[in-house]
Order: structure tokens, then C-alpha cells, then sequence
């Protein structure tokens, strides 16, 4: 393509043949020869990159569009790592914000733009092939300034909870060196304050990512090592579920009401998704001996008396998820 400078379409072309590489690596026992990823044959793929790296105009444009294609191509990861200078300029899309944190005066369209250079960095995180190399450069730890906001402004929201969606997509797949990586951090304490202070959307995927790291025995040894971090896990938790209690209680109209709309469906389906991590994220917990015994004293009470009953009687799943918690702590 003429618009394409010759030395990036050459960076993107090394990039073809590492990802090609790192592709059969992971597949030894086929003798073929290396295939390219299927992101290269968009020519469009070169001419964003292009201007990703070199364009300033165009920058923006270019997050917008090679976002776009990470839905299109499951490999669009393998170029984005192997490419020159990509992963330098998102990271400098993500410092560039910064200064806007505190105080906290992040437009909406400065917010719209690094989100579109996480969702890149989600990309890398999610495939398999570029996660190692992605934490071995401790790029996670670049959010976590977007992580420690408190602002309830709806651009901070967005932020925090495109983010998360990253560390999200790391634990997804249950890798041990990811939970690993993330003790080592202050992804915990992190998480544990979107769970109280942001939106139901953010706040179910930070206790999507608690439940992950809980999950994996490191994980649950970590949590349970002192009673002070059991203690500030299970306040939270404790917290929310009030919290949805309270919501609940709100859905129900007295016995005397006349009938009137149904509440949203989203809301339901929302409020439903939370309850469930909540339950089992308690579930877990109850697998140490310790907490167990904890957990029997400090367990909501509305965990225990059917408060939920109507939210969980089409989730099988949970509702025996919390039955056997139920019997774990009267054990």
C-alpha cells in the first residue's frame, strides 16, 4: 500500500512472522509451516498500525478502529505485541492521563480515548501467546492509577470499570502465574473498594476478579493468611449484600399495593449476576477451615432466611451454590 510507510509495513511484517512463531510454538505437533496470523491479510491492519505509531492527528482515529478489529480476530494480539512501537504508545495513551486524576477532571472524550487504548491492552492480556509477556512487563500495574480513583463522575466509571475489564481478561482462564503475579500487587485492596463505591456494572467485575484469585489455593491461603484480611474481605461482602437486600425489599410492594410494572429486567439479570459471585466468593471461603468457623458467626443474615429466594429461583447453580454454604458453616 503506497499510504504505508516501507519501514512499518516491515515492522508489521517481522511482527507476522514472530506471531507466527509464537503460534506453531504453541502447536508442536503440526508440521506445517508456520502460519501468519489472520489479522495480517486486512490490509487496513497495516495502515492503522501505521498511523498508531507515526500518526498524531490520527491517533485517535487509529485506537478507535484497530479496537474495532480485535472483535474480527483472535490474533490481532500477536501484531500488537510484535509490532514496533505499539505497545510504547499505548502505554504512553494510558500516561498521558495521569495528570487528570487528581484532581479528578477527565473529560469524556479524553476517558473515550485511553479506554480504546485499554481495550488494545485487554486484547493482548486475553490471548494466550502475549499474557506472559504482558505481566513479565508489569503492564497491569499501569492501571491501577485508573483503579485507585474515588470520582463517581460517569468518565471515571467508564475508566475504572475498562480497567477492570483488563485484569478481567487476565484471570479469566484460571492461570496460576496470573494470580501469582496479581498477589503480589494490590489488585485485592483495589477491587475490594470498586466493590463499594462504584457502579453494579464495575462492581460485579471486581468481585468476578476477587472470585478468580479466591479460586486458586494461593489465592484463598492469601486471603485467609490473617484474620484482618479475611476480616476486610468479608466486610465488604457483607456490605453488598445489605445492599442488595435493601434493593430487593424495594422491589417488593407491600401486600396491599395495587399491581403495578414489573422492574426492569436488566436491573434483575444485573442485580442477579452480583448475588451469584457474592455467594461464591462466600462458598470458597468457607473452604478454609478457619473462615469457616468465622463465617458461621458473620454470615448476612439474609443469606440465611430466603431473603433471595425470588432472585435465585432460575439460577440452580447458586441456590445450591448457597445451600451447601449453608451447611458448610453449621458443619
Amino acid at each position: 500500500m503506497a499510504s504505508v510507510q516501507p519501514s512499518v509495513a516491515n515492522n508489521v511484517a517481522n511482527a507476522s512472522a514472530a506471531a507466527a512463531t509464537a503460534t506453531a510454538a504453541a502447536s508442536p505437533t503440526d508440521s506445517h509451516q508456520p502460519t501468519p496470523p489472520k489479522s495480517l491479510s486486512d490490509d487496513s491492519i497495516y495502515q492503522w498500525i501505521s498511523e498508531l505509531v507515526n500518526g498524531t492527528q490520527s491517533r485517535e482515529r487509529a485506537l478507535l478502529e484497530l479496537g474495532k478489529k480485535r472483535e474480527q480476530y483472535d490474533d490481532l494480539a500477536l501484531v500488537l505485541w510484535n509490532s514496533f512501537g505499539v505497545m510504547s504508545v499505548l502505554l504512553e495513551e494510558i500516561i498521558s492521563v495521569y495528570p487528570y486524576l487528581n484532581p479528578p477532571v477527565l473529560t469524556a472524550s479524553v476517558s473515550n480515548r485511553v479506554c480504546n487504548a485499554l481495550a488494545l491492552l485487554q486484547c493482548v492480556a486475553s490471548n494466550p501467546h502475549t499474557r506472559t509477556k504482558f505481566l513479565a512487563a508489569n503492564l497491569p500495574l499501569y492501571l491501577y492509577p485508573f483503579l485507585s480513583t474515588n470520582a463517581r463522575q460517569r468518565s471515571f466509571e467508564y475508566l475504572r470499570l475498562t480497567s477492570l475489564g483488563v485484569i478481567g481478561a487476565l484471570v479469566k482462564n484460571d492461570t496460576p502465574e496470573v494470580v501469582n503475579f496479581l498477589l503480589t500487587t494490590e489488585i485485592v485492596p483495589l477491587c475490594l473498594n470498586i466493590m463499594e463505591i462504584s457502579s453494579e456494572l464495575s462492581k460485579t467485575v471486581a468481585i468476578f476478579i476477587l472470585q478468580k484469585i479466591l479460586l486458586d489455593d494461593q489465592g484463598l491461603t492469601y486471603i485467609c493468611h490473617t484474620y484482618e484480611r479475611f476480616h476486610t474481605v468479608a466486610q465488604v461482602l457483607s456490605k453488598m449484600i445489605d445492599q442488595l437486600a435493601a434493593a430487593q425489599q424495594q422491589k417488593q410492594p407491600p401486600p396491599s399495593a395495587a399491581p403495578g410494572p414489573a422492574p426492569a429486567q436488566a436491573n434483575n439479570n444485573s442485580s442477579a449476576r452480583l448475588l451469584k459471585h457474592v455467594v461464591r466468593c462466600y462458598m470458597r471461603l468457607s473452604d478454609n477451615l478457619e473462615a469457616r468457623k468465622a463465617l458461621a458467626t458473620i454470615l448476612p443474615e439474609p443469606l440465611r432466611d430466603g431473603t433471595f429466594s425470588s432472585v435465585l429461583q432460575d439460577d440452580v447453580a447458586t441456590s445450591r451454590c448457597l445451600a451447601q454454604l449453608l451447611r458448610n458453616i453449621s458443619e
